[in-house]
C-alpha cells in the first residue's frame, strides 16, 4: 500500500481533489469517464445500456464511422500492423506518414507539414521549440492549456492579452524590446465560448510589430470557411498565418495533431522538437485514416454546409427560449448555467431525459461562469435538434437556469 503523507502540499492537493470527485458522486453529479459503448450514426450513443441523443462530440462533420475512412484504416492495418518501429526520425517513418503530411500542407495552403501524436503535444513542443530565454510570446487568455503549457515551458516572456483585445495586445507588443523575437498565438475557435478570433487585426499587428502568428485550428477545421479549411479561409486571408496547428482527432475522426508552414520552419521542428523526436509515430491506421479523412472532407462539401445550418438552428433555438449562449459562432455552444451546481442539475436533467451534454465547471471556467459545452455536429437531422432544443429548455427550467 502506498505511503501517504498527510502533512505535504502533494498530499493535500491529492486529497483535495478526492474528496471532490467522491462528493459529486455520492451526490450522482459525477459525469466524467463515462464509457461509450456503441455509436449510432454519430449523433447517438449507447452509455450504460441507454441509447442517447450525443450533443458533447467533436466529430464536427459526422465522419466517425465513415465508410471510406474505415476501410483506410483497416487496409494500413493489414498492410503495416498495429504500429512501427519506433520514433519517426529512426525506423518509425512510413509511407503513409509522409502521405498525410503532404495532403495537410495541400490542405493548408503550405510548402510542409509535420505530424505529432497528439494535440496537446503539438501545441506544448511546437510553442517550446520555437521560441525561448529572452524572447516573448503573447497568448489570448483563453487559450487552450496546450498552449499555455508551451508558453511556460518555453522559458520565453509570457505575456497574457485580454480576450480578443486588438487594442491591448498591441500595447503589450509595443512593449517588448526592440530586436526581441515575439510569437503571437491565439485559438481559431475558442473551446469554452465558441466564438472566433480576430485574424484580420491579429495579423495585421503581426505584420506591423515583426511578430510570428501562430493559430491553433483544432476547433475551426471542417467548421470555419466555405470548404472547411479553416480561419483563413473563413476570412478571406491566405497565407497570413506563419504556424498553423490543428489536431486529427476532432474533425478528423483519428489521433495526433500537425502544424503546417514553410518547408523550413518544419525542418526545423522535424530535427528539434523534442515531441517529435522523442515519441513514437502515429499508428499507420490511424495515419490513413486520417489521410483519408482530407480527402472526403473535400469530396463531400455538403457536410460543411449541414453542420453551418445545424449550429444556426440550435444556437437561435437555445436563445430563443432564454438560454445565454454567450458569443459563440460556431458549432460549440455554451450554455451558461452560472454556479457549479446549476450547471450540475442541467446535466442531470438532460441526461435523465435521454441527452448526453456535460458540464464544464470551476477551474476550467471561471467562477460563476459553469456551463453545459454542447456541440452540434453534421450528423445531426433538424429533428434530432428541435427535440434536444426542448430537452435544454426542460432542463433548464427544472435547474433553475431560466424561469
Amino acid at each position: 500500500m502506498a505511503l501517504i503523507r498527510a502533512d505535504d502540499s502533494i498530499s493535500r492537493r491529492i486529497a483535495a481533489m478526492c474528496e471532490r470527485v467522491n462528493a459529486a458522486q455520492v451526490a450522482d453529479e459525477y459525469f466524467y469517464n463515462m464509457p461509450v459503448s456503441e455509436l449510432h450514426g454519430g449523433s447517438r450513443v449507447l452509455i450504460g445500456g441507454r441509447e442517447m441523443g450525443m450533443f458533447a462530440s467533436y466529430s464536427y462533420l459526422g465522419l466517425i464511422g465513415h465508410p471510406r475512412i474505415s476501410a483506410a484504416a483497416q487496409a494500413a492495418l493489414a498492410k503495416y500492423g498495429t504500429g512501427t518501429h519506433g520514433v519517426r526520425i529512426l525506423a518509425g517513418t512510413l509511407p503513409v506518414h509522409v502521405e498525410l503530411e503532404q495532403k495537410i500542407a495541400e490542405f493548408k495552403g503550405t510548402e510542409a507539414a509535420i505530424t505529432f501524436s497528439s494535440g496537446y503535444v503539438t501545441n506544448l513542443t511546437c510553442v517550446s521549440t520555437l521560441i525561448g530565454r529572452r524572447d516573448y510570446v503573447f497568448s489570448d487568455k483563453l487559450n487552450h492549456a496546450s498552449i499555455v503549457d508551451g508558453c511556460l515551458l518555453s522559458g520565453a516572456k509570457f505575456v497574457r492579452f485580454r480576450h480578443k483585445d486588438m487594442a491591448d495586445l498591441e500595447a503589450r507588443l509595443n512593449e517588448a524590446p526592440a530586436g526581441a523575437a515575439k510569437l503571437v498565438v491565439s485559438d481559431a475557435v475558442f473551446s469554452m465560448d465558441g466564438d472566433i478570433s480576430d485574424l484580420p487585426n491579429l495579423a495585421r499587428l503581426c505584420r506591423e510589430t515583426g511578430a510570428w502568428l501562430m493559430i491553433d485550428e483544432a476547433h475551426s477545421l471542417g467548421v470555419l470557411g466555405e470548404k472547411g479549411h479553416g480561419i483563413e479561409e473563413h476570412f478571406g486571408l491566405s497565407g497570413v498565418v506563419d504556424i498553423k496547428m490543428g489536431t486529427l482527432s476532432k474533425t478528423i475522426p483519428s489521433i495526433g495533431g500537425y502544424v503546417a508552414g514553410s518547408a523550413e520552419m518544419v525542418s526545423y521542428l522535424r530535427h528539434q522538437a523534442r515531441g517529435y523526436v522523442f515519441s513514437a509515430a502515429l499508428p499507420p491506421a490511424q495515419a490513413a485514416a486520417a489521410l483519408e479523412a482530407f480527402e472526403v472532407i473535400d469530396a463531400e462539401p455538403w457536410r460543411v454546409e449541414a453542420l453551418r445550418r445545424n449550429s444556426r438552428q440550435f444556437i437561435d433555438g437555445l436563445r430563443r427560449r432564454g438560454l445565454d449562449t454567450l458569443n459563440t459562432q460556431t458549432a460549440i455552444v455554451p450554455i451558461l448555467c452560472g454556479e457549479d451546481e446549476a450547471a450540475y442539475r442541467m446535466t442531470s436533467a438532460c441526461q435523465n431525459d435521454a441527452l448526453f451534454v456535460l458540464p464544464v465547471v470551476s477551474p476550467a471556467v471561471p467562477a460563476g461562469l459553469a456551463r453545459l459545452r454542447a456541440t452540434v455536429t453534421a450528423a445531426h437531422t433538424r429533428d434530432e435538434i428541435s427535440s434536444a432544443l426542448d430537452i435544454f429548455e426542460r432542463a433548464g427550467r427544472h435547474s433553475g437556469v431560466i424561469s
